[in-house]
């Protein structure tokens, strides 16, 4: 793929995910100066993950069949009807309808993306190479969204927190994914995979037959769980130990920055890694931070934890993405991102419930303990993923 059509990919990946991370900061502080609940608001959030669980493998499926424009299209279309409604009607109830759309339309949009990108790709190299490009799409528009839509909230308005600036924060979002569009629309489609003649039909359960593939998804879920935990985890062990807001922010701030850091070095690395490996030592130094985190008393010790964790969990992801396309038929490979898709929205859907539970009966300590463990023994699993070379490759490629 050319340098200019996977920097297309990647602005376009960072307007799409901005117009839902946007939304996601706007619609619960809205919530919350209309004076719903906590637990209203909770259900709020959790509606942008619960529309991608159910929707990412239809979507997998639907991106293997008709490739990137289509699939892009509609997320585009949902995405812009789901942000002006919230323009039009900024109450609740049209809230959660934007958290639903927009969450499942982004979601979409992703997996046609990765597929395409890993399609276009040629050799393990060059898919760790373009998928760790790929990934610093999100860590941007995690900062790019919620900062703009900020932005006009507090200023767009009359007074901060006016309607009118929310409103404003709304429309912008619902421009973003027209640039996006912009920017795929310019993106050469590539050929369909055609299926064999007569081939029997397929679910996206087979796709776990393979041995590799139950690995794979076995040390996703680990390390998408271990981003969960500390996500959660963290303001709460900061708030019993006396740490004020900006403190407990700028922890959580390190660890973004350190996983989107890793994700821009990874390019450079990525004829020298081998993905087995880096997954391996990934959960091998999240363990290590887990079990030694509780023991961490002061903001400075927590902020290095953070970092060191940002750092292993940000190489995580092109590494997963890379092996997963090594590993699947070239025609599922959107039906397989779509299953990877849903069982993480689904752990990130319960995992947060389920960690506040057992913090609030047993201590937030034994939280990290656990989820430490839990990754250590999955040590083996990401060892042996080793996806076979394809035949011809040279010997430099296959590291």
């Amino acid at each position: 793929m050319r340098p200019d059509a996977l920097a297309r990919l990647i602005c376009a990946h960072v307007c799409l995910h901005a117009c839902m991370a946007g939304t996601r900061m706007a619609a619960p502080l809205l919530a919350l100066r209309d004076g719903y609940s906590a637990l209203s608001v909770g259900a709020l959030m959790a509606l942008f993950a619960l529309a991608p669980v159910f929707l990412a493998i239809p979507s997998g499926r639907y991106a293997d069949r008709h490739g990137l424009r289509r699939p892009v299209g509609l997320a585009v279309i949902a995405s812009v009807l789901a942000a002006s409604l919230a323009v039009a009607a900024p109450v609740f109830a049209v809230m959660c309808v934007a958290a639903l759309v927009t969450g499942g339309s982004t979601g979409a949009a992703s997996i046609a993306l990765q597929r395409h990108v890993g399609r276009a790709a040629h050799g393990s190299t060059d898919l760790k190479r373009m998928f760790s490009w790929l990934a610093i799409g999100p860590a941007v528009s995690n900062f790019i969204g919620p900062l703009c839509a900020g932005l006009l909230i507090d200023h767009a308005g009359a007074v901060a927190g006016h309607t009118t600036g929310y409103r404003a924060a709304f429309g912008l979002m619902a421009l973003l994914p027209l640039v996006a569009w912009l920017l795929i629309r310019r993106v050469e489609e590539l050929e369909p995979v055609a299926r064999a003649p007569g081939a029997a039909p397929t679910r996206p359960w087979d796709l776990l037959a393979n041995p590799m593939m139950r690995r794979l998804m076995l040390v996703n879920w680990c390390m998408s769980s271990c981003w969960d935990v500390h996500t959660f985890v963290v303001p709460v062990l900061g708030h019993e130990r006396g740490f004020s807001a900006s403190t407990v922010g700028t922890i959580l701030g390190s660890f973004a920055m350190a996983a989107a850091g890793v994700r821009v070095l990874l390019p450079v690395f990525a004829a020298r890694l081998a993905e087995h490996a880096v997954l391996a030592s990934a959960m091998l130094v999240a363990s290590l931070v887990f079990l030694v985190y509780p023991f961490m008393g002061n903001a400075w010790t927590m902020g290095a934890c953070s970092v060191v964790l940002g750092i292993a969990l940000g190489s995580v992801q092109p590494m997963v993405m890379s092996t997963m396309h090594q590993i699947t038929p070239e025609a599922r490979h959107g039906e397989a991102l779509g299953l990877r898709a849903m069982a993480i929205n689904g752990s990130s859907v319960l995992m947060p419930v389920l960690f506040g539970t057992v913090g609030a009966i047993v201590g937030v300590n034994l939280v990290f303990w656990t989820v430490g463990v839990v990754v250590c023994s999955c040590l083996q699993p990401a060892w042996r993923l080793r996806p076979p070379a394809p035949p011809g490759q040279a010997a430099s490629d296959k590291s």
